[in-house]
């Protein structure tokens, strides 16, 4: 492996050997104070331009200094917001650092630096937000990205200390014998000694909250009362002394869940119901029972009978006082047509005992999802299901059936009357 050493007089030294050499003396960044102004970048709104003050820096042991403010020109705005970059860019091929502006993509994320350990070296001052179609560039649009160069640790006294230092510089003070540092317009201790006094802040007041003590010795217990009252609490049965041998029972309850051999149904017994009660059902299909075989007393009369989801009864009123917004329902005939009357038998189904039942055999009918297709307006539904069917509204769906065919069949009357004229 080749060695070197440099620099020394009547020797050559090359850029790249002093580039390496001064990089480990001091690092990439702006010669200033974070809060100073030197080479910041900002936007005034005179146009699609950026201002950047004067200052010195150092990129990669490469010194540069600008002395007067430089205004750089930023790229006409696209169709999509983008993002640039104003750059110090170091060129050993061309021996200089200069200002530049990298165009950010239309849409696209934030451009990256070019950072060769021999060639071209970036370092990135502010990025520029460019809007879609903007025309200016404001101070909003502007967010710094400026790094600083670092300082040395020191060490000194305090009559000694660094004069004109930047802030953020750090040192031991052997008078003191502490670490303290600048922060701009004083020496501060880095690790100062924190006593009540100094603290900030602090309540006033501390309220108790629920602790532990270690269990001290009864006797070191003070102020405790000569007697305890007892209060509720339980014991272990085995605690107990002198327990009786047996437990008469007393009035009480068990959970329907904890009754053990309970029958699994109970035979019901001679008793009476009043005319439907909750959870009755009529015993006689069609109510064929009671109109023919008794008489309406007074002036009551007959209903035909609805009943709602919950249970509750409720007879059908047709009057027009009960009505409103009254208008005509058209009906299609082609759906009435289109209904099929099926045939079928009904399914099983298990009693509260626990037994299977037969459904009902050759029950006619009509289904009523095959209904819903034609006239949805007939379909019941129970829990957002379809469920049934209003068969009392049937009379009323056949009525332009009716109404149509009573009509062929004048004018056919009609025709044929014309053609028995003619042939007489």
């Amino acid at each position: 492996m080749a060695q070197s050493s440099y620099p020394f007089d009547g020797q050559t030294t090359s850029e790249t050997q002093y580039s390496q050499f001064f990089r480990e003396l001091q690092d990439n960044g702006v010669c200033a104070d974070p809060n100073a102004s030197d080479l910041r970048v900002s936007g005034d709104g005179s146009g699609m331009n950026v201002k950047v003050q004067p200052g010195k820096a150092i990129v990669r042991g490469h010194a540069y200094a600008s002395t007067a403010v430089e205004t750089l020109i930023i790229s006409a705005a696209d169709a999509s917001p983008r993002t640039d970059r104003v750059i110090l860019r170091l060129d050993p091929a061309v021996n200089s650092i200069v200002l530049a502006v990298i165009k950010g993509t239309p849409g696209g994320g934030i451009p990256s630096l070019n950072q060769s350990d021999t060639g071209i070296y970036e370092i990135a001052l502010a990025n520029i937000a460019v809007g879609a179609s903007v025309t200016t560039i404001l101070a909003g649009d502007v967010t710094r990205q400026r790094r600083f160069v670092g300082s040395r640790i020191g060490v000194w006294t305090t009559d000694l200390r660094p004069t004109s230092p930047r802030q953020g510089r750090l040192g031991y003070n052997i008078d003191s014998n502490s670490w303290e540092f600048w922060d701009g317009s004083t020496w501060k201790d880095l690790a100062p000694t924190v006593t009540w006094s100094t603290i900030t802040g602090k309540p006033t007041t501390f309220a108790p909250s629920t602790h532990t003590h270690p269990a001290p010795t009864w006797a070191e217990v003070t102020g405790k009362p000569t007697i305890f009252p007892h209060g509720a609490h339980t014991h272990a049965w085995e605690h107990l002394t002198n327990p009786p041998l047996t437990f008469p029972p007393a009035t009480h309850n068990h959970h329907w869940d904890s009754i053990q051999g309970k029958p699994s149904y109970f035979p019901a017994e001679g008793h009476t119901h009043g005319y439907l009660e909750a959870g009755d059902t009529i015993s006689w299909a069609n109510g064929s029972k009671q109109p023919h075989a008794r008489g309406v007393s007074g002036s009551g009369t007959y209903y035909a009978v609805w009943v709602r989801g919950d249970g509750g009864f409720c007879r059908n009123t047709s009057s027009i006082k009960f009505k409103e917004n009254v208008r005509d329902f058209a009906i299609e005939p082609e759906g009435v047509l289109a209904l099929n009357p099926k045939i079928y038998d009904r399914k099983a189904e298990v009693n509260e005992a626990g037994e299977v039942e037969a459904g009902n055999k050759d029950e006619v009918g009509l289904i009523a999802e095959e209904v819903a297709e034609h006239l949805p307006w007939l379909v019941n539904y129970l829990d957002g299901e379809i469920d049934g069917l209003r068969y009392d509204l049937l009379g009323v769906a056949l009525l332009p059936v009716v109404q149509r065919q009573a009509k062929q069949i004048n004018f056919l009357e009609e025709r044929l009357a014309v053609l028995e004229g003619k042939l007489s």
